[in-house]
């Protein structure tokens, strides 16, 4: 995640982890105030608009896959734990492991859908087109459902959905179970709730001023929303997918582990929840987060004070 010199109102600055000041003086470590985080989320959507196409997609498989990694260690997290640890605790030690996706897409680098909802801040402002915003959404929630599938992919292969006797895969089924029956207007509304936090933990990082700061201020709000049992679209397309490898693919000896098998996935059901979920967090991200905080920093009224 880029840092920017806020002192001139329109103009990213270079990219810098910490600020320089010059010899003999202490860098600036406060945090960006929210007017300056707001002024950061616009100069960074127009840095996105102009990646080419081939970086913006291979970003966004990485950001697909980094989701997914957060969602595996989860599994393996929240794995056997029925009946030893209260629901909510398992719900947030799963969460607090979940960050690690997030954390890697915006300390290491990559393009996720949810995230790039701020974008509608460049958009308000004038500074993009709908077209250039369409084309990187579009994008980049292809590319998130590629890396996410692949990593799904890659997990299913490695056999490691048979670790604890069963336990890790018994628990991506129930996972992938429990979201894909979900019905379509709760996992909408569940969508809308999911991206408010999530884009408040991109807004929290852009205004931080080192990788530990931005570690931080990710953790709190995934943690929340997987503990609050939200739906993520990104999250979904490695979760549902390995559901349905395991659910066809796994053999006998695993599902004579874990003793039971799960109520089959229904395919077209899930696609259409994830449409709902994808709907759901455009508007909470899009509108309920950027498009509140460019009313309140960003608007030519405001900005002209």
């Amino acid at each position: 995640m880029d840092t920017y010199d806020v002192r001139s109102p329109e103009q990213p600055a270079a990219a810098s982890p910490v600020p320089y000041a010059p010899s003999g003086q202490t860098p600036a470590l406060d945090a960006l105030l929210p007017d300056a985080i707001a002024l950061a989320a616009e100069n960074l959507g127009v840095k996105k608009a102009s990646y080419d196409t081939a970086t913006l997609f291979v970003l966004a498989i990485l950001a697909g896959a980094f989701i997914a990694l957060g969602g595996m260690i989860a599994t393996v997290v929240m794995s056997g734990a029925e009946g030893m640890m209260p629901f909510g605790v398992t719900k947030l030690l799963g969460g607090l492991v979940f960050s690690l996706g997030l954390v890697l897409v915006i300390v290491g680098g990559a393009q996720l859908f949810t995230g790039d909802a701020l974008m509608v801040m460049a958009w308000a402002s004038g500074r993009l087109t709908a077209r250039q915003m369409m084309r990187v959404w579009t994008l980049v929630w292809i590319g998130n459902f590629v890396g996410a599938l692949g990593t799904a992919l890659l997990v299913f292969l490695s056999g490691q959905y048979g670790f604890g006797h069963g336990a890790v895969g018994a628990q991506a089924m129930y996972i992938a179970t429990a979201k894909s029956g979900l019905p379509t207007g709760q996992a909408f509304f569940l969508g809308i709730l999911c991206n408010v936090l999530v884009c408040l933990a991109v807004w929290l990082a852009l205004g931080a001023r080192s990788v530990t700061d931005k570690i931080l201020a990710i953790t709190l709000p995934v943690s929340a929303f997987v503990a609050a049992g939200f739906e993520h679209c990104v999250a979904n397309m490695y979760f549902i997918p390995l559901g349905l490898l395991i659910e066809r693919g796994a053999p006998d000896a695993f599902w004579a582990d874990i003793g039971h098998r799960f109520p089959p996935i229904d395919v077209a059901h899930y696609l259409v929840n994830l449409a709902a979920v994808t709907a759901g967090n455009w508007i909470g991200g899009a509108l309920l987060v950027g498009a509140v905080y460019w009313f309140i920093y960003r608007r030519p009224s405001r900005r002209a004070h």
